[in-house]
């Protein structure tokens, strides 16, 4: 999915899987990119592949560095070996200076580590009056009058959970609205089902366009991909899914940049920085069950003056932390200089995907890197 992902929106760029990390297969690789930089997102520390680079006169950096604690640990026992590949890195960009104090302790040079911030802000939305979340408002019939509670990314059963909570409190708050966006398109049906089998009236995003929107239907089940990120526009309270799971979270940084009230379950350890901060700011909640669930929602809903303060804490938060992509960039730009583009002779072998986004300007931009 995240190859065809990336083919889609980089297109006309090339995209490939990188090599496994066989010694001849990363040196075929190298010989025919033949790339000036080699850029590995968080902790992808592939040796062969790192020293490939580096015998082809690449540069290598390591972005949007993190370093957990049970990792350091682990690394220490081969602490020689580490030592070795972190010898031949030349930038090593760190979340946090935590991380970077940990790269230092494994052998990095002081020289290549730096502190950016975490990436995985940069691209946030703040404005909910930006054009796609205003169209999709429209698109459903989303009033002044309404508040919307979105569960997102969601997996089971937290789908059937959100539909409990919002049967019961709707009983009391009419003008509550019910959005799921479940996270796997295979799961659409599934949660469709559940729907009828709950008896509430509700809406497929499928069939906004041909039919409008239906008054009466106060649920709607998002059966689209890649719209998510607007859809949390309209929230005002949010559940971020993938937490009362065992699939260790997904991203909450979207709704918390719009400012909603956002609350998620216990099992967040794919975003265990970036909760962290929500939590010592006082910026969201954890709800471990239905009934942590039905209590956070009707506080948001009882208490409009409690709901504002977290989803502007949140949204300041969120707002702090831009920037590391441009961070990045310009470190990049530093440790490697990319020819002009009359310099390169056949851009479809010369560079991969990220170098030949970047020859038109000679520098590294922000919108070059993949976050896919």
């Amino acid at each position: 999915a995240g190859y065809a992902l990336a083919q889609k929106r980089y297109a006309p760029r090339m995209v490939f899987y990188c090599p496994l990390d066989f010694s001849w297969a990363v040196a075929a690789a190298m010989r025919r990119i033949r790339p000036n930089l080699l850029v590995l997102a968080e902790l992808e520390l592939w040796p062969n592949l790192i020293a490939a680079a580096g015998k082809c006169g690449a540069k290598v950096a390591v972005i949007n560095g993190r370093l957990g604690q049970k990792s350091f640990r682990g690394y220490r026992w081969i602490g020689w070996f580490v030592r070795r590949v972190l010898g031949r890195i030349d930038l090593v960009a760190a979340q946090n200076e935590e991380y970077a104090q940990r790269f230092r302790a494994l052998g990095a040079s002081s020289q290549t580590v730096q502190v950016t911030g975490s990436m995985k802000f940069d691209g946030a939305t703040t404005n909910r009056e930006n054009p796609a979340t205003r169209r999709l408002a429209e698109l459903a019939g989303v009033g002044p009058g309404d508040v919307v509670w979105l569960a997102g990314s969601t997996q089971q059963p937290e789908e059937a959970l959100a539909l409990q909570v919002f049967q019961r409190i709707r009983l009391v708050h009419p003008q509550l609205r019910l959005i799921l966006v479940p996270r796997h398109t295979e799961r659409f049906e599934e949660v469709a089902r559940l729907l009828d089998q709950q008896g509430v009236a509700w809406q497929r995003r499928s069939h906004l366009e041909a039919d409008g929107p239906n008054p009466q239907a106060r649920v709607l089940l998002v059966d689209a991909v890649g719209e998510l990120g607007a859809w949390w526009g309209l929230a005002r309270i949010a559940f971020v899914g993938g937490t009362l799971g065992n699939r260790g979270g997904q991203n909450m940084i979207e709704p918390a940049a719009y400012g909603a009230a956002v609350s998620f379950g216990p099992n967040t350890w794919n975003f265990r920085d970036v909760v962290a901060l929500l939590l010592d700011r006082q910026a969201a909640q954890v709800v471990h069950d239905a009934a942590e669930m039905d209590a956070f929602t009707r506080r948001c809903l009882t208490d409009p003056d409690y709901a504002t303060a977290l989803g502007t804490r949140a949204q300041a938060l969120v707002a702090e932390q831009l920037g590391a992509a441009d961070r990045t960039c310009k470190l990049l730009s530093a440790i490697v200089k990319f020819p002009a583009v009359g310099g390169v002779k056949n851009p479809s072998r010369r560079g991969s995907t990220t170098a030949a986004s970047i020859h038109d300007r000679g520098r590294v931009k922000s919108g070059d890197l993949f976050r896919t």
